[in-house]
């Protein structure tokens, strides 16, 4: 029955690709759409009252504009934290939040990455969940699906597009509409969306509990359709009042998946070849597939120390899952907030088994599986791109892609994109193990260091939270990586595009390179692995596979 159910959720994944992506290509390029009687006022109105012109931009001026967008809103959030007892008019110790963590917290829900090094019903206001938690949550989610909108429209050559538009265009006309249905789903389910803070019950002992709750639903709704990932509580959606029934489990990893395989249909769509973009999707849509088997049967397996005690572990590895989602739907959820780069967990990541762990980090090290934000898409084209590449060289000609060819500069840009990921990765870690900042207490205390930046470099926001990250150094640089992971690779992503975009087409011929075949998909798919592999391998076996083998 659970398997019956993975394969609806796959076919209303590909449904709402295909709708939500019809509809994104209206935003994108300004088609004309159902809503625009209504929203074409209110988005005139926010350009009138915010100065913003219909300016066509340069790769440069966009990325400005977002970069000063996103670092004034991130100094805002981190004041807002740091003072948020003053705005509260309280003395209370727990909402002293310290400049590393609201450093890090304003930085982490910035860039789309949410990791939390605070427990949100303890450490933080109503008012701070709301101005800075969910607001971040639509402008971080905004920013990136507007550079891959912008992406898309570079490398096809019709310019880059203006960011402030764009920004204001995806909030009003998907973002926040999506968010009230979803938000009013969750409610029905039992989601608290409330301005009190707390609720004074009686247990059944004859004591009294008090309850933390608030604007929860409005939160959830687009912390996963934004693939942000945050949670109101510190439990994340594990917690009852943010994932309380087995329909809001599922709603909550279907708004992850609504939108990032969007972009692939947007693509197709974008330089008229939709068997390219299924080939692209399909190929996204294996790497998803395959790893789900691989996390459930680790986790069905149960602990291997319990089993050689003697212990029954009939029910597989339940250690850190809620048995409301069984081991099921935590593995589901698992490879789906991975993969889509949300960082939502309804489960304890750090008790997975090696295997289990190895696969979240799988998943987040290749980043184009699907991915999240649209930037998991862009990813997704550059291995295409690598891919025509290797295959020009195989056949001793010149490259090329959508008829641009593709020449050095291209390759460098494209070659910084890709290593990017890994160095801000793998640097770091080493250094934390060099320093001994985490617990190098066997493998598995080699994962949490390593865990924590892949999340982080990968903008996803789920931790092992074994790890003891409420440091100033794990804060610090953990920031340090989201902003590398996050902005660096955007410009670089831009600067491609617009080179791309600015080169003359090649006329067409019988031996012009197709990227909408099948052969091509399994080249796509082998350049994806063998990269994946090379990069991340050696330090896969260092952490999750050698704890695995040693059991």
């Amino acid at each position: 029955m659970e398997w019956i159910g993975l394969v609806v959720l796959i076919l209303a994944f590909i449904i709402a690709t295909i709708i939500i992506g019809k509809y994104l290509y209206n935003i994108i390029f300004n088609k004309k759409s159902f809503i625009d009687p209504v929203m074409d006022k209110v988005d005139s109105f926010i350009y009138k009252l915010a100065g913003i012109k219909n300016d066509e931009m340069n790769w440069k001026g966009y990325i400005k504009a977002l970069l000063i967008t996103n670092g004034v809103m991130i100094a805002i959030g981190f004041l807002l934290l740091v003072g948020q007892q003053l705005i509260a008019g309280t003395n209370e110790g727990r909402l002293d939040m310290n400049f590393h963590t609201a450093l890090n917290t304003a930085v982490s829900f910035m860039t789309n990455t949410n990791l939390q090094d605070y427990t949100g019903e303890l450490n933080l206001t109503n008012i701070s969940q709301m101005i800075v938690i969910t607001v971040f949550m639509f402008t971080s989610a905004a920013t990136g699906f507007a550079i891959s909108g912008a992406f898309i429209r570079g490398i096809t050559g019709r310019g880059i597009g203006n960011y402030y538009r764009d920004l204001i265009r995806i909030i009003t006309r998907l973002l926040i509409p999506v968010s009230i249905i979803a938000s009013v789903i969750l409610i029905s389910q039992g989601v608290p969306q409330t301005l009190s803070s707390t609720k004074i019950v009686q247990t059944l002992e004859g004591n009294t509990q008090t309850i933390a709750y608030g604007p929860v639903a409005s939160l959830e709704s687009i912390k996963h359709l934004g693939t942000n990932g945050g949670g109101f509580f510190g439990a994340n959606s594990a917690h009852p009042f943010e994932n309380p029934t087995p329909l809001t489990n599922v709603l909550e990893m279907f708004l992850m998946m609504l939108t990032p395989g969007a972009y692939i249909y947007v693509f197709g769509k974008a330089i008229k070849n939709k068997k390219a973009a299924r080939m692209i999707f399909l190929v996204a849509l294996f790497l998803f597939v395959i790893v789900i088997p691989v996390i459930y049967f680790a986790e069905l397996k149960g602990n291997p120390i319990f089993n050689s005690l003697g212990i029954t572990n009939s029910i597989g590895n339940m250690e850190g899952k809620e048995v409301r989602n069984g081991i099921f739907g935590s593995s589901l959820f698992s490879t789906v907030t991975t993969a889509f780069t949300t960082g939502s967990v309804n489960n304890m990541h750090d008790s997975l088994t090696p295997i289990g762990g190895a696969v979240t980090l799988w998943n987040m090290m290749l980043n184009c599986v699907f991915g999240g934000k649209g930037v998991g898409f862009i990813n997704l084209i550059l291995y295409v791109i690598v891919g025509v590449f290797i295959c020009g060289l195989m056949i001793g000609r010149t490259p090329e892609f959508l008829r641009k060819k593709i020449e050095p500069k291209e390759m460098k840009l494209i070659a910084c994109i890709i290593l990017i990921h890994p160095i801000s990765i793998l640097v770091p870690t080493a250094i934390s193990a060099l320093f001994n900042q985490g617990s190098l207490d066997g493998f598995h205390g080699f994962t949490q260091m390593l865990y924590q930046f892949t999340t982080s470099a990968a903008n996803n926001g789920s931790g092992f939270e074994g790890l003891k990250d409420t440091t100033a150094f794990w804060n610090i640089s953990t920031s340090v990586v989201m902003i590398i992971g996050r902005y660096v690779s955007m410009i670089l992503m831009l600067a491609l595009a617009s080179s791309l975009g600015s080169k003359k087409p090649i006329s067409e011929s019988a031996v012009s390179f197709k990227i909408d075949s099948v052969l091509f998909s399994g080249i796509l798919l082998g350049t994806i692995l063998i990269i994946g592999a090379l990069t991340f391998m050696p330090v896969l076996v260092l952490g999750p596979l050698s704890e695995f083998l040693t059991m």
